[in-house]
């Protein structure tokens, strides 16, 4: 099983219809989101270098066929159109790490409507997931007011692919590490791990447990001290660090219970013994809205680990996202659905100071000197230029942050910059399309003795 398996049927019966059909003029999808969810005053653009790596190799062979006619319960022969499918198209898109809003295209796919049609159902999943994850990430980095935020969610994500994707962008938005091997070794973030209860309950006692794992790790060691009794575990942890001196780098780690009325206790315990140089970390079911309640609260938590509610986005878990169909064969179509309506042509967002957006067609000049956001990023099925890193996507991340208003950074109760303003022509362009697509409308109903819709109605 290859990713071209990895698509909704409808793409495969779509791509297979526009072939026979003989329609592979040059389509325009734009990806956008609808809404942001709530409580969130922004997004980060996350998910497209996956997305290019998945375009880029992109090939129907003859085992996807065979996969795609037993589902459908046909013969391979139907099918044979679609063998050998590339792409071979065009992506303008959002850099990852930049914010994004509601209404304005977050990438462009141009290509022959067969290609561009079947790459929806992988593009959308790809940046929905890891947009949505990178935002709360994000939030959590803007919570903890300057001490490290590490990943600790790859057992509760729902996968492995979707746990290195958590990892890869927490640490964009600014993570100091995760304890994901795979992650840490391919994307060179720093790992980041402890010990679980079930190693302090495997020895007799607490002593004898964390001087076995300082004896097996020569460098600082970090002792979780709740398996128990939390402040006894902290004294115990104390007597070990003091006797070994491992020196700067060495912790406690606190997983649950009152955790800030737990790390005052354990901050008093360990500069008692001589070890202000020791830090704590804290875990345990911590997303931004605890982390910022214990850092307003005054805990004197060093580092905050942060597991299942920010890699599954547990308040925000989806995007209300579309990839929607905007030009074909040089005519802009556009959907008249109520609620669900969209614009017509390929576009460009212009970012204004303070994150104030005007959506624009592609190629209009800026207005007021704003800034393009869609950059071309593949040209004929081929990169424009090597893959993009984490460090210029935190780079980007950290100045538009900068630039946000502060209602928008609000960890709780935040209020988004203004929709983006729609830029005259791409208006007057909307109202014509929409003019002709109602005017068929009328006569096919008027064919049919149907009454037309009344005005405004589709």
């Amino acid at each position: 099983m290859t990713d071209a398996t990895t698509t909704d049927l409808y793409e495969v019966t779509m791509a297979m219809s526009y072939l026979r059909e003989g329609m592979d003029q040059p389509a325009t999808f734009s990806l956008f989101v609808r809404d942001l969810p709530p409580e969130r005053g922004f997004l980060v653009a996350a998910g497209l270098e996956p997305s290019l790596d998945y375009l880029s190799r992109l090939h129907v062979g003859p085992e996807d066929v065979r996969d795609f006619a037993a589902t459908l319960h046909r013969p391979e022969g139907d099918l044979q159109e679609l063998l050998a499918l590339e792409f071979r198209g065009d992506v303008r898109a959002v850099p990852e790490g930049r914010l994004v809003f509601a209404g304005e295209p977050l990438m462009e796919v141009t290509a022959p409507l067969p290609q561009a049609q079947f790459v929806e159902t992988y593009l959308l999943g790809q940046v929905c997931h890891q947009t949505v994850v990178a935002s709360k990430a994000a939030r959590c980095v803007m919570a903890a007011a300057g001490r490290p935020v590490v990943d600790f969610s790859l057992r509760r994500t729902h996968g492995p692919q979707a746990g290195f994707q958590a990892a890869r962008v927490s640490a964009m938005v600014g993570f100091a590490g995760t304890s994901n091997v795979a992650a840490a070794a391919e994307l060179g973030i720093p790992g980041s791990g402890t010990m679980a209860h079930s190693y302090v309950e495997a020895f007799p006692g607490e002593e004898e447990a964390f001087r076995a794992f300082a004896r097996a790790h020569s460098g600082p060691v970090t002792f979780l001290v709740d398996t128990y009794d939390t402040d006894l575990g902290v004294r115990t942890a104390a007597r070990v660090l003091a006797d070994i001196r491992r020196g700067a780098g060495c912790a406690v780690r606190l997983d649950s219970g009152d955790l800030g009325a737990l790390a005052h206790r354990a901050r008093g315990i360990l500069d008692w013994a001589g070890l202000a140089e020791v830090r704590i970390v804290a875990s345990g079911g911590l997303d931004e809205y605890a982390v910022d309640e214990l850092v307003r609260g005054g805990a004197p938590i060093d580092v905050y680990a942060v597991g299942t509610k920010v890699g599954t986005a547990a308040d925000a878990p989806y995007l209300d996202a579309a990839y929607k169909l905007v030009q074909y064969a040089g005519r802009p179509v556009m959907k008249l659905s109520s609620a669900k309506a969209t614009a017509p042509a390929p576009k460009q967002v212009f970012r204004g100071p303070g994150c104030r957006d005007v959506v624009g067609l592609d190629g209009e000049e800026p207005p007021d000197g704003g800034e393009p956001m869609l950059r071309s990023v593949m040209v004929g099925g081929r990169r424009t230029g090597p893959p993009d890193n984490l460090a210029a996507a935190r780079a980007r991340f950290e100045a538009d942050l900068a630039s946000l208003p502060e209602a928008a950074r609000r960890i709780r109760g935040p209020h988004p910059p203004p929709r983006p303003v729609v830029s005259p022509r791409l208006a007057a362009l909307t109202v014509r399309t929409r003019n002709e697509i109602e005017e068929v409308v009328r006569r096919t109903l008027a064919r049919s003795g149907r009454r037309p819709p009344e005005d405004g109605a589709s």
